[in-house]
Order: C-alpha cells, then structure tokens, then sequence
C-alpha cells in the first residue's frame, strides 16, 4: 500500500504525522514540499479529495499571509492557489494521501482515519502529549 505525506521536516505536527504512520508498519514516500511543491493540478486533486477549498487550506502563522493580504475575501479560489504555487509555505500541512482517503493531519493523529493499520500501540507527540497510553488505548 503506497502512503504519501506532503511533509515539512521543520514542523512538529509533521514530524508526529511521520511518526505514526511509520509506526504503524508503513514507509510512506516522503514529499518535503517546500523543495518539491505539488503541481497545480495535484494541489487542485488534493484539496477537493479532503472537501476543502483552497482558503481552507491555507496557513497563516509563519508565512507571508499577512503581508499578502490572503485574509481579504476578494482573492479567488484560483488566485489563492496562484499565491499558494508561488509561496508553497502558504499550504498547509502535513497532508497524508492513501488508498483510504486524504487528510489534512491536523492534529497529527488524524492520519489514523485513513491508515491500514491505525492500532499502532502507544504513542507519545515530541511535545509529550500522550496519543495512545502502553495499553494501546487513547489517552486523555
């Protein structure tokens, strides 16, 4: 089973996302999408398969957002993805692709909903949040 992660090796939440799917048995292919951003058309693909639209998955805190102007409502949903093409750090992430779905894996334990195998045992977060205690149950 082929898992894609459009992943940022400098974010946390990516990290996590990494993590568990790695700890679930799989190895997925690692997309690091500032280096290498999806094409328009993959971009496009992936936003309608997780029911989003291109505003919605736009990030604010550590990009030029703000500077951009992105938070007015005349931008189209076309000319946010023009900004996103030119400024991939405007996409959100980390995005996980599988055969059972795509997900914005925000939170990191997201990626659960379409993973193989999603009882990966315990699992801790970098920031020692606890996912799954040693029993494999969900904590919190």
């Amino acid at each position: 089973m082929t898992i894609t992660i459009y992943h940022n090796p400098a974010c946390a939440t990516s990290r996590n996302t990494l993590a568990i799917i790695r700890q679930s048995g799989e190895e997925p292919e690692v997309i690091e999408y500032l280096k290498t951003p999806p094409a328009r058309e993959r971009l496009v693909e992936l936003i309608a398969a997780m029911g989003m639209t291109p505003r919605e998955l736009l990030r604010e805190k550590g990009t030029p957002y703000a500077e951009l102007g992105l938070a007015d409502p005349k931008w189209s949903d076309d000319e946010i993805l023009d900004f996103m093409l030119a400024h991939p750090i405007l996409i959100n992430r980390p995005i996980v692709v599988s055969p059972l779905g795509v997900v914005l894996a925000r939170p990191s334990e997201k990626v659960l909903d379409i993973l193989p195998n999603p009882d990966i045992g315990a699992f801790t977060k970098e920031d020692g949040e606890v996912v799954f205690d040693a029993s494999g149950k969900r904590a919190g």
